[in-house]
């Protein structure tokens, strides 16, 4: 499969698993899961016909490693960054020390002020290395990257998760734990 190709089912995973399931008449389950043989048959239903070995060429090639298969392949989900209600099941986790965030420049100031909110997401999104936060901040103009003091949010009693492609969650992260180390 060619990666214009990839490109397309991984942006239409992305759309259906993590923030419209309803448009193609999916329901994500206890954990997000959805099962394949439905998701490919609502995929052809929707004129955006999938072969079983596409998705799961996909699915590994996808760079941010954003969807699962489980133990059997029989099911797929988004790891994380859903917009409509579901729960992915993650249990609490003790972070390492320091997190990352990265974001643009024009978002900065708000931060700074109210810290980090979920905004139309689930949760907050951290990464464990400055280049991860660094391209996410790149996404958004010129990139700004925070540090997050986890672990003395982790002392405080915030709660984090990690999900299956190791991207750490949180449901906010208040401004004093929040560092600029990085303007891009």
């Amino acid at each position: 499969m060619d990666k214009t190709r990839q490109i397309k089912i991984s942006k239409y995973l992305t759309k259906h698993l993590r923030h419209t399931p309803e448009r193609i008449g999916l329901t994500l389950a206890i954990g997000g899961w959805v099962e394949v043989d439905e998701l490919l048959s609502a995929c052809a239903a929707h004129h955006f016909p999938v072969a079983r070995a596409e998705l799961e060429e996909a699915v590994a090639a996808n760079d941010k490693q954003r969807f699962s298969f489980d133990d059997t392949k029989t099911r797929i989900r988004a790891n994380q960054g859903h917009s409509v209600e579901v729960d992915l099941q993650l249990q609490p986790q003790t972070p390492p020390d320091v997190l990352y965030h990265g974001t643009g420049e024009q978002s900065v100031s708000a931060i700074l002020e109210s810290g980090l909110q979920k905004m139309a997401r689930h949760q907050v999104h951290l990464s464990g290395d400055t280049e991860t936060a660094r391209k996410v901040g790149m996404r958004h103009g010129r990139p700004m990257i925070f540090a997050i003091d986890s672990a003395a949010m982790n002392q405080d009693k915030f709660a984090f998760y990690c999900s299956d492609n190791g991207v750490w969650l949180v449901d906010e992260v208040p401004p004093q734990y929040l560092t600029i180390i990085f303007q891009g």
